[in-house]
């Protein structure tokens, strides 16, 4: 299809790919991405990649064949299939994100001298699964694997804020036997901040000494992990809050799409 001038619509089909018929079905999964739930029907798809309804039903029965396509029983109309979905949610699964946002993490203790760390929330617990150490040594025992409660490292605030928990929810992550009503409260205080901030912090509530500042990271708007800075509770209080927004500020530049940041309130 083209336009009035006469050049392709932008989803229509041109002859610069290197093999036409994967690009076709490249072009449907795209398609069928941004229609949604709501699918297209063949024709809709035909339309708008300028291809005939025939040539393209051939593109979908391939697609179906390996499930990156479902067709509606009801209605005939197609949309992306499990396969399709699964990809994305296997390409950013937890044992992927170390390989993926390690760059991150390296530049980010670059620009500041400190430890950078990578967590995922796992039950109540936030688990270190990637860090980038620093030339200098650091007064703080770091090692992937290791776990601590959410609600006492900077890093479990700022999924859980991100995660829009709410003070009743937060006492499943704080059982009584083992937090004081003022640490929930403590960490309440610092998850209501890192919502308003756009980042979390701690000061000695998860090693004595030693603080950290941390920003959730998400995918289709769930957080699915954090990343943090920390160093001795006393470098960092001074470097608040522009060592915060800076880490933003890498954040939102050095993440691959399509992950992203939460808003700050």
């Amino acid at each position: 299809m083209a336009t009035q001038h006469g050049a392709p619509e932008p989803g229509a089909m041109t002859s610069t790919s290197p093999m036409a018929s994967v690009d076709k079905a490249l072009l449907v999964l795209t398609e069928l991405s941004a229609a949604g739930p709501r699918g297209r029907s063949l024709a809709e798809l035909a339309r708008g990649l300028g291809v005939s309804k025939s040539t393209l039903h051939r593109t979908l029965a391939a697609l179906r064949h390996r499930h990156f396509v479902s067709q509606d029983a009801g209605t005939g109309d197609y949309r992306l299939g499990h396969a399709a979905l699964a990809l994305s949610a296997n390409f950013f699964d937890h044992e992927h994100l170390p390989a993926l946002l390690h760059p991150l993490l390296a530049a980010v203790r670059d620009e500041f001298g400190e430890l950078c760390q990578l967590g995922v929330l796992d039950g109540t617990d936030i688990v270190y699964v990637d860090k980038a150490e620093p030339p200098r040594a650091i007064r703080v025992w770091s090692e992937v694997g290791r776990r601590l409660p959410a609600i006492t490292t900077a890093l479990g605030r700022a999924i859980l804020a991100a995660q829009e928990v709410d003070q009743r929810t937060l006492t499943r992550f704080a059982p009584p036997a083992q937090f004081t009503e003022e640490e929930v409260l403590r960490s309440w205080q610092a998850i209501v901040s890192a919502r308003l901030e756009g980042y979390a912090c701690e000061d000695g509530d998860s090693e004595p000494g030693i603080g950290c500042v941390a920003v959730a990271v998400l995918r289709t708007r769930r957080p699915i992990a954090a990343v943090s800075v920390t160093m001795p509770a006393e470098r960092l209080a001074p470097r608040l809050p522009r060592l915060g927004l800076r880490l933003r500020e890498l954040m939102d530049t050095g993440l691959p799409e399509p992950l992203t940041l939460p808003r700050a309130l």
